[in-house]
């Protein structure tokens, strides 16, 4: 069974400091941040906002099933809301796996689903 932890919140992200474990051979990492620019204007920051409960919730159904097909030993997933400004992280996923190739696959997979599944919403901040 797959350890999964899901943190929504409004955090200023920093990966956290990793342990070394003798059954985990891979660490697949991805942090999205903020661009400077939203549908070809430039913004300031994007302002997310989510149902926690439900979005916590698809997460981690989402990530079960994944791991069937991909199986890994964990994954953290912190999702920031609220205002995020140009440069700042949004979201990070650490992935471990025994293996490259289930880590990779497993949040390529997370990520394509994330966007369309969970209830997280943006909003643009446009600059003057």
């Amino acid at each position: 069974m797959m350890h999964i932890e899901i943190l929504i919140n409004d955090t200023i992200i920093t990966p956290p400091v990793r342990a070394a474990h003798s059954d985990v051979g891979a660490l697949a990492e991805f942090t999205g941040f903020v661009r400077g620019e939203e549908a070809g204007r430039p913004i300031s920051a994007l302002v997310y906002e989510a149902y926690q409960p439900m979005a916590e919730t698809v997460m981690r159904r989402l990530l079960t099933e994944l791991a069937a097909a991909h199986p890994c030993n964990s994954v953290r997933v912190q999702h920031r809301i609220g205002i995020i400004r140009v440069g700042e992280a949004a979201i990070h996923i650490a992935v471990h796996a025994k293996h490259r190739a289930p880590a990779f696959a497993l949040l390529a997979a997370f990520m394509d689903r994330l966007k369309q599944d969970v209830p997280i919403w943006k909003t643009d901040t446009f600059s003057a």
